[in-house]
């Protein structure tokens, strides 16, 4: 309520009390002498608040500071901050909230929350619609453990060398209860998918069936019927795991919209505004997320999800169970080249040159990456997953002694080297005492 408001209304129940024993005294009413014990029991007034109001004719007067404020608030020093999230187009309050408590902030968030209302005019314009698009789909609703929905999405990362590059964002959620699951990769390819599924069942376990769009990783084509043609490594990897799979409508993302949401969300809230070293330091971050994010109420489901996924959907999801099946799906196989390398991740590491074959088996396991033999019996190597765009060799990947040639014959050829003559330096013209002593 507005500061003058405050005030009149003040005023009015007090005059109407002062009004109410005028009336009752008559011609003995004396504003000078008023009863303040009776004054405090009709308007609720302390005593000494009605004695400072007694001292103007109980004329009530805003504050003296009013309209004043502090030249140092909670946010000071950390206004910058908060600023550069604006004009990027965070308005996002928890996420503010968030960034300014790893800066060290220690007020509440209805000061964000003011401060961001306060400076809409830091936020950068929305791109306006021509035409806005109307309902075209009707939500529907799964039991526990029948649906899960997955999908990729991308963004930008900027470098400081002013270079960029893409990474892909892995989700996928429980359509029940909102359950979910987020993993970053370098890029999109299908052996990417298969460890990212892999390691959402492992934190979410099996449904019945995955929706999903008809990206190529997943189905080729579909029959004369419209039947859809699965890629052949992805239906091996559906009877491995055992789940099914059904396909949306091309080009209708309302039919996987919880999904499409979390990508989304994901953008506004986990990477708005973040800054990461590497991708596996990333990744740590988002599981951390995910936690979060599960163990609070959604408004959309109605529901904490962790809870009521493991009291529902994992009564009816099967668990995963890890199998050899399974290891060469989280253990790409990788061509080694004629120098000892093989490529994985947008870098080279190195093989040691005691193992013969052709091919080999990699997995990345957080800072670790292990090189396994091709039918995985054994680890070659380690290597120290850095990130950066050098090649990482490893112990013995070329061989220390090189072999020799000896002669098959014996060696009659000969020729004889002589000493070389002494070579004088430039001072010799300066010693003068050489030869005096020679007899």
């Amino acid at each position: 309520m507005h500061e003058d408001a405050t005030c009149n209304d003040l005023q009015k129940i007090i005059t109407q009390a002062i009004n109410e024993i005028k009336q009752e005294q008559g011609e003995n009413f004396n504003l000078a002498k008023i009863n303040l014990a009776e004054l405090e029991r009709r308007t609720g007034l302390s005593r000494s608040r009605l004695r400072h109001l007694k001292e103007n004719n109980f004329i009530v007067t805003p504050h003296g500071r009013t309209g004043q404020k502090a030249t140092a608030t909670v946010l000071t020093g950390y206004s910058g901050i908060i600023d550069g999230l604006l004009r990027k187009g965070v308005t996002n309050s928890s996420v503010c909230f968030e960034r300014l408590q790893e800066a060290g902030y220690t007020g509440g968030l209805t000061t964000v929350k003011t401060y961001i209302a306060d400076h809409r005019d830091l936020v950068p314009p929305k791109r306006q619609l021509v035409a806005p698009q109307g309902n075209r789909g009707r939500r529907y609703q799964t039991s526990p453990g029948e649906s899960y929905q997955m999908d990729w999405g991308f963004v930008q990362v900027d470098t400081n060398t002013d270079a960029s590059y893409k990474v892909a964002c892995f989700a996928m959620i429980c359509h029940h209860c909102g359950e979910r699951y987020i993993e970053f990769f370098p890029n999109a390819r299908q052996e990417n998918l298969f460890i990212g599924m892999i390691h959402a069942f492992t934190y979410m376990g099996i449904p019945h069936y995955i929706l999903t769009d008809n990206m190529k990783s997943v189905v080729i084509r579909r029959d004369p019927e419209g039947h859809p043609i699965w890629q052949k490594d992805y239906k091996v990897f559906m009877e491995t795991i055992g789940f099914q799979t059904k396909l949306c409508k091309p080009r209708h993302p309302f039919t996987k919209g919880k999904v499409e949401r979390l990508i989304r969300f994901v953008k506004d809230n986990f990477l708005a505004g973040r800054v990461f070293g590497t991708i596996t330091e990333l990744n740590l971050e988002a599981i951390g997320w995910c936690n979060r994010q599960n163990c609070i109420y959604h408004k959309a489901v109605d529901c904490i999800p962790c809870e009521k996924h493991q009291e529902d959907c994992m009564a009816v999801a099967s668990v995963l169970t890890k199998t050899q099946a399974l290891a060469f799906y989280l253990c790409p196989e990788r061509k080694i080249s004629f120098d000892g390398f093989v490529h994985y991740e947008g870098r080279r590491f190195g093989v040691p040159y005691w193992y013969t074959q052709k091919t080999c088996r990699i997995r990345r396991d957080s800072f670790t990456l292990y090189i396994y033999a091709s039918d995985l019996s054994k680890v070659l190597t380690t290597h120290d997953v850095t990130w950066m765009r050098r090649d990482s060799f490893c112990r013995d990947q070329y061989v220390t002694e090189q072999p020799e040639e000896v002669p098959s014959m014996p060696v009659k050829t000969r020729i004889f080297q002589i000493e070389p003559p002494k070579q004088h330096s430039g001072f010799e013209k300066f010693n003068f005492e050489e030869g005096l002593w020679d007899e």
